[in-house]
């Protein structure tokens, strides 16, 4: 599994197709990906991972404190292109990536456990649509995190 967070004073996804529109106020924009091999206990670590990272400033403007400490709202936008290989040629090669029978419950999983974490629900756009993400990166500050690699 794979995450790009970033630290934003406001992000909305819009899906023309479905007329849907989320969007959230400060908080993390989240945009997540999955491959064949992810497991629930990496959602697991993951959603505790993304709720506890301490990229939000305290008092003294030290990033000290999580988006669950600062009553921050998460959006979760599911990603397969952060799978992109392009060790080859100039097109991406996304066969790492989960076909959607296995990523879509994984997301909407991985959706669900966030919110647990925060103590509310999560804000998300629509799996496998066409979709348009706005964001005002705050920083900016943006962690890329691999439940795989963990450092």
């Amino acid at each position: 599994m794979r995450v790009v967070i970033q630290r934003v004073r406001k992000a909305s996804v819009f899906v023309p197709s479905e007329n849907h529109e989320a969007w959230i106020g400060p908080g993390l924009l989240v945009l997540a990906a999955f491959t064949d091999g992810d497991t629930e206990k990496d959602l697991e670590w993951m959603a505790g991972k993304v709720c506890a990272l301490r990229i939000f400033d305290d008092e003294a403007g030290v990033m000290n404190l999580s988006v669950k400490d600062t009553d921050g709202d998460i959006l979760c936008v599911s990603q397969f292109t952060l799978y992109a290989s392009t060790a080859r040629g100039n097109r991406p090669s996304y066969i790492r990536a989960a076909k959607a029978g296995i990523s879509f419950p994984l997301y909407e999983k991985f959706c669900t456990l966030l919110g647990e974490h925060l103590g509310k629900s999560v804000r998300k756009g629509i799996f496998g649509a066409d979709m348009k993400v706005e964001l005002l990166n705050d920083g900016p500050v943006t962690i890329i995190i691999d439940s795989n690699i963990k450092e």
